[in-house]
């Protein structure tokens, strides 16, 4: 005679908590799977690599300023003065992809005038300021200067930067790894036992020097008398590791 549905139910109900109760027993007597197991003895350790680099290239930022009573007359005088000096940067061997506008602004000059406590409208600025990537560190100072003779009058900034930047990135980043490694094996040594294979390894911070800025603004109407000296210097790049390696006990 067959089951009725409610016998089946009984018995797949009854032989569930069995089953649940045998699972917990297990686990009560520690029999869990991988239970007693332990993570292997392991050596962490940082280390740092430094790369110093001389800087080889610059960056300068060069501005042209004029005041006149209308915007009109301002950016006309403006536009024939920045064209000036373009072509004198660009005589002084800096290529035309190698100079690009970076700001350009028209603004109105007020003046408070104290007896009628009223501003004035006395006139417009137009200020246009060139971006000069220069390919050889020493042609630095003569850019400048030519810039300077034929209008510029402000000279925002030149930072410096080397074109071997990203290998020494690469350098230092090796450097750290060695560093970590050897730090390793005396640590291990001292304990009593050798070093294993690496667990983990990882790049925890690089440092690239920031562009240099070797000259503060200056506003001049000629260039100084001698070219203007730019000295390069050096700059450091820094790269941090963390690593992990197995530990052996000595026998």
């Amino acid at each position: 005679m067959s089951d009725s549905p409610i016998a089946r139910l009984t018995r797949l109900v009854s032989a569930g908590l069995i089953a649940a109760i045998s699972t917990h027993s297990a686990s009560a007597q520690g029999q869990a799977p991988g239970a007693g197991t332990s993570e292997p003895a392991a050596i962490a350790v940082s280390g740092l690599g430094e790369v110093r680099v001389t800087p080889d290239r610059a960056t300068a930022t060069i501005g042209v300023e004029t005041r006149r009573l209308t915007a009109s007359q301002a950016a006309t005088e403006n536009a024939r003065q920045t064209r000036a000096v373009i072509e004198a940067i660009r005589a002084a061997g800096i290529a035309a992809e190698d100079i690009a506008t970076s700001d350009y602004a028209v603004v109105p000059d007020y003046q408070y005038d104290q007896a009628t406590r009223n501003t004035r409208l006395t006139g417009y600025s137009v200020r246009n300021s060139v971006r000069v990537r220069i390919l050889k560190l020493e042609n630095t100072g003569a850019v400048l200067d030519a810039a300077l003779a034929k209008g510029a009058n402000a000279i925002h900034s030149v930072e410096l930067f080397s074109s071997t930047l990203q290998s020494a990135r690469r350098d230092a980043l090796a450097s750290a790894v060695e560093q970590a490694k050897t730090d390793a094996e005396v640590m291990a040594k001292a304990a009593g036992g050798t070093l294993g294979p690496l667990i983990d390894l990882n790049s925890t911070e690089t440092v690239l020097p920031a562009l240099e800025r070797v000259m503060a603004m200056r506003t001049m109407a000629t260039a100084p008398d001698g070219p203007t000296p730019i000295a390069g210097g050096q700059q450091t790049v820094q790269a941090r590791v963390a690593g992990r390696w197995r530990f052996i006990p000595g026998r």
